[in-house]
């Protein structure tokens, strides 16, 4: 199901790292963030919501600017 907050995402195993794009262009990077939430954020019917509540403010993040 499409997103109206997070335009698209991905995920870096080795790492740990989750990059997330958001409709507004910015970019962010988290950390230390593991499979299993990525896995969920996946899953989710809502991505928003669920990253609202499970990811923000959890994780140390990186904002990497504008896309």
């Amino acid at each position: 199901m499409p997103s109206s907050v997070i335009k698209y995402f991905n995920y870096d195993v080795a790492t740990e790292t989750l990059k997330i794009f958001f409709v507004t262009g910015m970019v962010y990077l988290y950390k230390n963030v593991p499979g299993k939430i990525y896995k969920m954020l996946k899953a989710s019917g809502s991505k928003g919501r669920y990253f609202n509540s499970n990811i923000k403010g959890k994780y140390k993040f990186q904002k990497l600017g504008e896309e």
